[in-house]
């Protein structure tokens, strides 16, 4: 039977069990689009801009395990799902990007809105390819989605022509798929656990570091169940926080530049780091010269390229962080399982000795805001944006195993809260989702707002606003003696700029959120003092009609401690200021 482009291609998305497409359309794309309001089965979310709706499939994906799927049209629709490409590379995500394209006739021919988005994007995906001929299209759609789920998951990119979209042709959707050269890993080397695990029973001072690819692979319970059994101390990357409760036993906290004293103390001390799902980025490992130097090291990552390209290990494992942790568990019956009391009463005593604290504990400090957080939406899904409050969450959000936890961390995104907030939400309704973010990085996707309000989304948005990109001045304050260059997000070009001056008159914050929120149709509420958190996330849960912000205001000085100077190794902490 002959189809058109179009009609193969939404019958692939049915195959691949695909209920919710964020599109975008245009001239390139809009047969696509057409095919796609024919049909009852996926529901097309129209995002207000390419980057909220690549971001929001991501969050989407981030929240159920599933791939995210989105579509737009050539030249800038395509370009601007750049940034969200990149996100999920970094955060191992999988999606699949269909990009509509002139006809092949115009390729090469400078035609209007025709970019070459495949050689843009095939750096910061796992695969790119721009459909050729019309037989090979539901094959190389089918292939997408297997790459994108499949080993390391990832974003993929499926250019396809307009020419192609129109043309007929058969399919045969039931070809299975065989992909030369990309076969991932399905098992793990026996030998390799056997050596690792001898090498757990002669540890002295073990520590686990775990990061995202535990989440990723679905295997807390699998984690929880070892550690239980070996009692050994639990550390986290902020990608890898929720893999274990927070309030677990052997759970000590976050590692790196924003880690627990305790935390970045214990890799310092180990003598063994069995490490599941991270790759040791620099946030992570400080000056790797002084990373874990008393450490051997035990890698479990499904990816080979990743293990020793950052730090030297001594026991390599590629394999999928839930295969991997469950030899482990098997392997537990023929240990001797030694007694690390003392090394944990260490770590403890750490802990207690430089907890984690606001600078400001009084009044309307960032952690009072999370602690509410934390009991409001247990069970539910957290999204964070990126900067200081991303920080802050990461280090009092509690987690005890039910709520979920998604944050941008490899590429650092600022913009991706709210949109991810929508996709999780869009894609586990029956959760409740708070998305927590700045005042700057909310303005950088605020148009989204329009898009929970057109799908009735009753998100609660918590702004943090301290009126300035406070990562940043934070970096300006510690090390550029705090010399604030384009960062307050008050200033304008009448300010007098006497920001030193304690009785200075500021001008008033650009934009109104609470008004903002109105002009939106949803709900706005600024708090100012302690008192009234309780009251505002009453009024917000209660709103069940659409989104609710509530914009928190809070001081501009509020640090996030400790902090590893640019340089230092894990143990040079700046613990106050």
């Amino acid at each position: 039977m002959k189809r058109k482009g179009t009609q193969a291609f939404v019958e692939v998305l049915k195959r691949e069990g695909v209920d919710i497409l964020f599109g975008y359309p245009g001239g390139y794309a809009i047969d696509l689009f057409d095919e796609l309001y024919k049909q009852k089965d996926i529901e097309v979310i129209l995002p207000r801009h390419e980057q909220g709706l690549i971001h929001a499939a991501d969050g989407y994906a981030r929240a159920t395990g599933k791939v995210g799927v989105c579509l737009v049209t050539s030249g800038p629709g395509a370009t601007n799902l750049v940034t969200g490409i990149a996100t999920a590379n970094y955060d191992s995500i999988p999606l699949v990007c269909f990009t509509g394209q002139v006809s092949k006739n115009l390729i090469g021919n400078d035609a209007f809105q025709e970019v070459d988005i495949v050689g843009i994007t095939r750096s910061i995906c796992k695969y790119a390819v721009t459909v050729r001929d019309r037989k090979d299209l539901a094959r190389i759609i089918k292939e997408a989605f297997f790459i994108a789920r499949t080993g390391k998951p990832g974003p993929v990119l499926i250019d396809i022509p307009k020419d192609i979209q129109l043309a007929m042709g058969e399919d045969d959707f039931e070809q299975p798929i065989s992909i030369r050269g990309y076969k991932p890993n399905t098992s793990v080397h026996l030998g390799q656990i056997k050596k690792a695990m001898e090498m757990v029973e002669k540890a002295k001072k073990p520590v686990f570091l775990i990061g995202g690819g535990v989440k990723l692979a679905r295997a807390e319970a699998e984690l929880a169940d070892l550690v239980n059994k070996l009692r050994i101390p639990v550390i986290t990357t902020i990608m890898g926080k929720g893999a274990i409760p927070t309030d677990h036993e052997f759970y000590v906290g976050n590692i790196g530049l924003h880690g627990s004293y305790a935390s970045n103390m214990a890799i310092s001390e180990s003598d063994l780091l069995i490490s599941i799902g991270t790759r040791f980025n620099d946030r992570i490992t400080g000056r790797i010269s002084g990373f874990a130097p008393n450490a051997s090291i035990i890698h479990v990552d499904i990816e080979a390229s990743a293990i020793s390209r950052n730090i030297k290990v001594d026991i390599p494992i590629v394999a999928d962080a839930k295969l991997a942790i469950g030899a482990m568990q098997e392997r537990t019956a023929k240990m001797e399982i030694r007694d690390w009391s003392e090394w944990k009463a260490q770590i403890d005593a750490w802990e207690e000795e430089h907890k984690i604290a606001p600078q400001n504990p009084e009044g309307l400090s960032p952690d009072k805001i999370i602690n509410e957080i934390s009991e409001r939406f247990k069970d539910g899904i957290v999204v964070t944006d990126v900067g200081q409050h991303q920080m802050w969450t990461t280090q009092y959000l509690k987690m005890d195993g039910t709520t979920k936890l998604l944050t941008s961390g490899g590429l650092g995104t600022m913009g991706f809260g709210l949109p991810a907030a929508i996709g999780a939400k869009l894609g586990c309704p029956d959760k409740k989702v708070v998305c927590i973010s700045g005042d700057g990085g909310m303005q950088m996707n605020i148009q989204e707002m329009a898009t929970a309000m057109a799908c009735e989304l009753p998100l609660v948005i918590c702004i943090f606003n301290n009126s300035y990109l406070g990562m940043v001045r934070e970096m300006q304050h510690l090390y550029y003696d705090r010399r604030y260059a384009s960062t307050c997000l008050r200033c304008t070009r009448s300010c007098k700029k006497n920001c030193f001056d304690k009785n200075k008159e500021c001008p008033p914050y650009s934009p109104d959120f609470v008004k903002l929120a109105d002009s939106y149709g949803a709900k706005g509420i600024r708090v100012f003092e302690e008192e009234d958190i309780k009251k505002a996330f009453d009024e917000a849960l209660a709103n069940q009609e659409g989104p609710t912000i509530i914009e928190f205001i809070i001081e501009s000085d509020e640090l996030v401690l400790p902090i590893i100077p640019g340089g230092n190794a894990l143990n040079e902490m700046i613990l106050e200021c």
